[in-house]
């Protein structure tokens, strides 16, 4: 089956940074005044053919914006790792509602996981939100491919790598100030609905990551276990897509 076709959108975030991005209507029974916002992962862009799926899955419940978050791609400005990040989900936010609908649910991904709960709690525009494969906390190297990931950040070999390779342009520096990381911004999520998604074969974030944002957030709230499952957009069947637009739908009723 075909792909859903997207149509391409330039966002601006409140900080002035140009945001690529790309609206998929709702198709077939898919719900006319459901927007879905789509956060992809750390090097990520909704232009691979993974992200592209989840997209085409989720347009069956709702229209979709997906969006390659600043640094990444062809947005504009630097990867700042899940800091000024919420700017862009706002942005992608504010297009779903200018374009229509009335009822937003962002979906993250890994590092687009922790900037759709951090936008949750800190930030409006929610009216549900679902957090695949995330952190719960900041400065995790207990995994092999954080520490790389780590590498990427902070050395300039790996900001180099992480430019030619993955087209992803990351801020030189450390935090100033630290950012609210994500179970603490997930306590403050309700009364809008959050969704929990992990997989026990996650190889970057052990499933403690998922039980400390579930323990922090307050309800309503679920977490998903899932059996087998790998790491963010690479490893989600159409399976596990379709039972997340089940759950947009299923609080939306």
């Amino acid at each position: 089956m075909p792909l859903a076709t997207s149509f391409p959108v330039t966002l601006r975030t409140d900080d002035g940074v140009r945001i690529d991005a790309a609206h998929t209507p709702p198709g077939g029974a898919g719900a006319t005044d459901v927007g879905i916002v789509v956060a992809h992962g750390f090097t990520g862009s909704w232009r691979e053919r993974s992200a592209r799926r989840i997209v085409h899955v989720l347009s069956g419940y709702g229209g979709v914006v997906a969006f390659d978050f600043r640094g990444h791609g062809r947005s504009g400005g630097e990867s700042t790792v899940g800091d000024k990040e919420i700017l862009d989900v706002a942005a992608a936010v504010r297009h779903a509602k200018a374009a229509g609908y009335g009822r937003i649910a962002v979906v993250g991904f890994s590092m687009g996981a922790a900037v759709a709960v951090r936008h949750a709690g800190l930030c409006e525009g929610a009216d549900a939100v679902v957090a695949v494969s995330g952190p719960a906390r900041w400065y995790y190297r207990g995994t092999k491919p954080m520490r790389q990931v780590h590498w990427a950040i902070e050395q300039p070999l790996g900001r180099w790598a992480a430019r030619v390779a993955k087209r992803t342009r990351i801020a030189v520096g450390r935090w100033d100030p630290i950012p609210m990381p994500p179970h603490e911004a997930a306590a403050l999520v309700a009364p809008t609905p959050l969704l929990i998604v992990h997989g026990d074969a996650d190889a970057f974030f052990p499933l403690d990551h998922a039980r400390q944002l579930y323990e922090a957030a307050r309800e309503p709230k679920e977490l998903w276990i899932e059996p087998g499952y790998g790491h963010a957009e690479a490893a989600a069947t159409p399976e596990l897509i379709r039972r997340i637009g089940k759950w947009i739908s299923s609080n939306f009723s």
